[in-house]
C-alpha cells in the first residue's frame, strides 16, 4: 500500500485557508493546521472587551475552523521572533505598518521547519493570486516559496492550476485536476465552494485579523516607537494600542482613555503599571498615563480626562490621581472643551 501523505495547513481563521485545507483533505491527505501567534492577530480580543460588541462572536477563528474541519491545530507563539519581521522587513511595508511579504515568508519558513521536525510531507496555504497586492501576486508567490525554503513543497490549492506544478502534484500525492484556478479579489468562487462543501458559517470572507493593516493602529505603533526612541515593543504594548482613545498632549506622555465600560475594565488590569486618573466628582472614564509626566503635565492630563466624563461642562471637576505605588491624591481642574484639544494630539 502507498504511504498516506501528511500536510500542514496554515490556518488564519479565514475562509480561504479553510477551503484550501478542505480541498486537500477531500483527496485523502492527512491534514493538520498550524497558526502563528504574533500578538497582532488576536481573534475576538476587542469584541470580548467592548460592551458595544457583545453580540459579535467571541472566538478564536483559527481554533473554530480547525474544529469545523475536524483537524488538530498547532498554535505556535512567535511573538519574540516576529519582532525582527516587523521592525526591519526586507521587502518593506504595505499601505500601513504591514510587512505582508516578509510575514508570509516568515510563516511559511516556520511551517517548513515544522514539517521537517514532525515528518510531514508538504505545506498548504489559502493564498489566491491577485487577492492581496503585496504578497499574493503571481510575481511575489515564487519569492515566498524560495525565500521561505519551502520551494516546491508549498501547495496553494485555491490557485494551483494557475501556477507551476509543485512536488505534491508531480509525485501524484494530490490530483492537480481537483485543485482550483481562482484569481482576483472577488469572493464569489470561494462562497460557492463553501456551499458545495456544506460550509455555511465562516468568518468574513476576506479572513485575517492583522491590526497592522489598520491605519489607526499603525499610527499608534509609529507614535510608540517615536516616543521611546527605538523600534521595539512588548506584548502589553501591542494589546494596549488596540484599546481606548490615545491622546498625546506632550512628547513625554500619552493618555489612554477608556471609551466605554468594557475598555475601562480591561485598563483596570494595568493600573499598577501606570499612573492612572479618573473623575470622582462626576461619572467618567479610567485613563492611564504612559510616559513620564511632570507635575504640570498631570494637570493638563486631568483637564483632558475631565472632558470625557459627565462633568465636561462643569466649571470644576475632581480628578483622582493614583501613582504606580498606590498612593493617591485629588486635583481640581476645569475640563478642556472639545475645541481646545488639537487634532494632532489624537494618535
Amino acid at each position: 500500500m502507498s504511504k498516506q501523505r501528511k500536510a500542514i495547513a496554515l490556518i488564519s481563521g479565514g475562509l480561504d485557508s479553510m477551503l484550501a485545507a478542505k480541498t486537500v483533505m477531500e483527496q485523502g491527505i492527512h491534514v493538520e493546521g498550524i497558526n502563528f501567534f504574533t500578538g497582532f492577530c488576536v481573534e475576538g480580543h476587542t469584541h470580548a472587551i467592548r460592551e458595544s460588541d457583545k453580540a459579535k462572536p467571541k472566538r478564536n477563528n483559527a481554533l473554530w475552523v480547525a474544529e469545523q474541519l475536524g483537524i488538530k491545530l498547532h498554535i505556535i507563539d512567535v511573538v519574540e521572533e516576529y519582532k525582527k519581521v516587523l521592525i526591519n522587513p526586507k521587502h518593506g511595508y504595505g499601505a500601513h505598518m504591514n510587512p505582508c511579504l516578509d510575514c508570509k515568508i516568515f510563516m511559511v519558513n516556520k511551517a517548513k521547519q515544522w514539517i521537517v521536525e514532525n515528518d510531514f510531507d508538504f505545506i498548504i496555504t489559502g493564498e489566491v493570486i491577485g487577492q492581496r497586492p503585496m504578497s499574493q501576486t503571481k510575481s511575489k508567490m515564487p519569492i515566498v516559496s524560495k525565500q521561505s525554503g519551502a520551494d516546491d513543497l508549498l501547495l496553494r490549492p485555491m490557485c494551483a492550476k494557475n501556477l507551476p506544478a509543485t512536488r505534491p502534484e508531480i509525485e501524484g500525492w494530490v490530483d492537480r485536476e481537483k485543485l482550483h484556478d481562482i484569481t482576483g479579489r472577488s469572493r464569489k468562487p470561494q462562497i460557492a465552494m463553501a456551499e458545495q462543501f456544506g460550509i455555511d458559517d465562516y468568518s468574513q470572507p476576506a479572513g485575517g485579523c492583522c491590526f497592522l493593516t489598520d491605519k489607526y493602529y499603525s499610527a499608534r505603533l509609529v507614535d510608540l516607537w517615536k516616543s521611546q526612541g527605538s523600534k521595539d515593543y512588548e506584548l502589553d504594548d501591542v494589546m494596549l494600542l488596540k484599546v481606548g482613545r490615545h491622546i498625546r498632549p506632550q512628547k513625554n506622555f500619552k493618555l489612554i482613555i477608556a471609551r466605554e465600560e468594557g475598555e475601562g475594565r480591561f485598563l483596570e488590569g494595568y493600573r499598577k503599571e501606570f499612573i492612572s486618573m479618573n473623575c470622582i466628582s462626576h461619572t467618567g472614564p479610567l485613563a492611564l498615563i504612559d510616559g513620564e509626566p511632570s507635575a504640570e503635565d498631570l494637570y493638563l492630563a486631568a483637564s483632558v480626562v475631565g472632558r470625557y466624563g459627565q462633568g465636561r461642562h462643569a466649571e470644576q471637576v475632581d480628578i483622582k490621581v493614583m501613582e504606580k505605588d498606590g498612593s493617591e491624591r485629588t486635583i481640581q481642574i476645569k475640563p478642556l472643551k472639545s475645541e481646545d484639544i488639537p487634532k494632532e494630539w489624537y494618535v
